[in-house]
């Protein structure tokens, strides 16, 4: 029985240093493959936020208009200096309140809708809407909003700008009166 033992004992068992700094190199390979990926996803999921959240404004501000005939500017939510990598709490503000958005949760980004210029021109009409004279001698509202998501999620100090434009639809109106 002893004589077994010391026969299982001497053969050698483990790993050598050779093979185990191979493994270490084949991890490290894998590694420095994968982060990279890793990292370019984990940056194109946070920008589907910025996509997700221009289409609800897109929705809001689509649902404000066919009850109130213009469209409603919203100063930008976050409003920081610069926006960061990091999630920031979305302030509702008077516009957003007005055409119903807010996002749930922290964001990445700074949204604004910019339609000064066209609710301007629609109280300048009197009745909600501008009216331009187009071919015929039909008249159009130009009504219209550009939302904006700005944020700068790889920490280069370079703000990525994603928007959405609506130039407002060519709906012909007969006279003076607001009628379509």
């Amino acid at each position: 029985m002893l004589c077994k033992m010391r026969k299982a004992m001497s053969g050698e068992k483990g790993f050598t240093l050779i093979e185990l700094m191979i493994v270490v190199a084949i991890i490290g390979i894998l590694a420095a493959i994968a982060i990279p990926n890793f990292l370019r996803y984990q940056l194109k999921a946070k920008t589907a936020e910025a996509k997700v959240n221009l289409g609800a404004i897109k929705t809001s501000e689509e649902s404000y208009r066919a009850e109130n005939d213009i469209y409603f500017p919203a100063a930008a939510s976050p409003a920081v200096a610069g926006v960061d990598t990091a999630k920031l709490a979305f302030v509702t503000n008077a516009g957003f309140t007005a055409i119903g958005f807010a996002p749930s949760g922290n964001v990445y980004y700074s949204y604004a809708v910019d339609s000064a210029a066209a609710s301007q021109a629609a109280l300048a009409d009197g009745g909600g809407f501008a009216a331009a004279t187009g071919a015929g001698g039909t008249t159009a509202p130009l009504l219209g909003y550009t939302a904006t998501a700005t944020g700068d999620l790889d920490g280069d100090n370079a703000n990525q700008i994603y928007g959405l434009t609506n130039g407002g639809a060519n709906v012909a109106r007969s006279g003076a009166a607001n009628v379509f």
